[in-house]
C-alpha cells in the first residue's frame, strides 16, 4: 500500500512538472540552461537565491525526472485544496517564525532514505538576500553536496508572457565535511561559499546583471 502510493505522488508529481515544462516552453520559450554536467547524478541539495516565487517550478521542470522535497511558508496550506495539491508535490509545511528542529531533521531522512534531492532557498524569502543557516547543517548530516544554480529571467507573469527569456546556470557542487563542527565562523565560511558561487554564475550568465526585487520598484 506503501509503495502504491508513493509511486501514485511519483506518477502526479512527474505529471504536474511535465506539463509545467510543456507550458514554459509555449509561453515564455526554451530555457537557456548552463552547465549540466556538474550537477551530481546521487542526491544533493540545490541552493539558490529565491527571485520570484516561480522560479521553484522553472527548476523542477528543467531537471525532471529527477524529484525534490520542498519546504514552504504553512500560510500556503490554508486553503484545503492547495494544502492537498502541494503534498503531493512532496512540499512540507513550516512556520516561519519558530520553524522547529524537523526543518533540518527531515530533509536530512528523505536525503539518506529516498531518492529525493531537497531544494531549499538559503535567504527563506524572495526579499531577502541574507543567507539563513539550515543548508549547510542539512549538507553535513546527510553527506550530500548543496549544488548552487541561480535563475535569470521573468520575474512577473507579464514578463513572463512577454518571453522575457530564462536563464538557468548550474555551480560546481560544495561538498561539507561531516567532522567539520558548523560554529559561526564556519558557518560563514560555507555561506561565503554559496554567495560567490551565485554571484559568479551570475556573471557568467550576464557580467551587467542586477537583480531588482520586484517588491521595492514602486516604492
Amino acid at each position: 500500500m506503501y509503495n502504491s502510493k508513493r509511486r501514485m505522488r511519483r506518477l502526479f508529481y512527474s505529471f504536474i512538472f511535465s506539463i509545467a515544462k510543456g507550458l514554459i516552453r509555449i509561453a515564455n520559450g526554451k530555457v537557456d540552461v548552463m552547465n549540466q554536467n556538474r550537477i551530481p547524478k546521487e542526491n544533493y541539495i540545490l541552493v539558490a537565491p529565491h527571485r520570484t516565487w516561480f522560479d521553484m517550478i522553472y527548476f523542477a521542470a528543467i531537471l525532471l525526472p529527477k524529484q525534490f522535497y520542498f519546504i514552504a511558508k504553512k500560510e500556503l496550506f490554508k486553503n484545503p485544496f492547495m494544502g492537498w495539491f502541494l503534498t503531493k508535490l512532496n512540499v512540507e509545511p513550516v512556520d516561519r517564525n519558530n520553524p522547529g528542529i524537523s526543518v533540518i531533521k527531515r530533509p536530512i531522512k528523505v536525503l539518506r532514505k529516498t531518492d529525493l534531492s531537497v531544494m531549499i532557498f538559503p535567504s527563506g524569502t524572495r526579499h531577502s538576500t541574507k543567507l539563513k543557516g539550515g543548508a549547510a547543517m542539512i549538507a553535513k548530516m546527510s553527506g550530500v553536496p548543496l549544488l548552487p544554480v541561480v535563475y535569470q529571467g521573468p520575474l512577473t507573469l507579464k514578463e513572463f508572457f512577454c518571453r522575457n527569456k530564462a536563464h538557468i546556470n548550474f555551480g560546481t557542487p560544495i561538498f561539507v565535511d561531516k567532522n567539520l563542527k558548523l560554529d559561526d565562523k564556519n558557518q560563514a565560511i560555507v555561506e561565503k561559499q554559496m554567495s560567490d558561487a551565485f554571484k559568479n554564475l551570475d556573471a557568467e550568465i550576464n557580467p551587467n546583471y542586477v537583480y531588482v526585487d520586484e517588491s521595492k520598484k514602486h516604492h
